[in-house]
């Protein structure tokens, strides 16, 4: 079952069987149902996925560095170096700009997302404000979350930290296995 619609199981089906059509059609991925207010959007950037929370009536308020030009793609995450970011409030399909997106409420089966008026008021509240911005730690996926759970995370973050701890070991695991191995070949000389 696919993890990223919070939609009941056979809408998921459904949702999952749609899109896998509608990605081997060559079309972009785009979420069905259409996004309720209150669900997470995960736009997929290259190399990144950006995330904003649907608002309703076609708009999307997500947490974009200065720099960040709506659609940017691959041109928005040298944003990444700033330490501020601005709230906004766009239309999905010009901050998604040719960039597939899905609606992605992961979390609902952990935590229980806050009652939907908070939800908007809160991000609604915030739109305009600059505001810290970490990549590691207070990023659009954080942003977000804490919107809907009252939860700041980032899964990107952990899974980057994931894959670069088992790098480090693995690095570190042939680094010891040449030591050992050029010892050994000193020692038959």
């Amino acid at each position: 079952m696919p993890h990223c619609l919070s939609y009941h199981w056979d809408t998921q089906i459904q949702a999952g069987l749609w899109q896998s059509a509608v990605m081997a059609a060559g079309q972009p991925l785009r979420p069905w149902p259409e996004p309720k207010p209150g669900d997470l959007i995960e736009i997929f950037r290259p190399m990144y996925s950006h995330w904003a929370i649907y608002v309703g009536d076609g708009y999307v308020i997500h947490l974009a560095p200065p720099s960040e030009i709506p659609g940017a793609g691959a041109a928005s995450i040298m944003s990444a170096l700033t330490d501020k970011a601005i709230v906004k409030k766009e239309l999905l399909r010009d901050v998604a700009g040719k960039d597939k997106y899905q609606v992605n409420n992961k979390h609902d089966k952990e935590y229980t997302p806050l009652p939907l008026n908070k939800i908007i008021q809160r991000a609604e509240e915030l739109v305009g404000q600059e505001v810290l911005y970490r990549l590691t730690s207070e990023n659009c996926e954080h942003f977000v979350n804490e919107l809907r759970y009252g939860v700041p995370r980032s899964d990107q973050v952990r899974d980057a930290v994931k894959v670069a701890t088992v790098t480090g070991v693995g690095l570190a695991a042939l680094g010891l296995i040449g030591v050992m191995l050029s010892r050994n070949k000193k020692q038959k000389q």
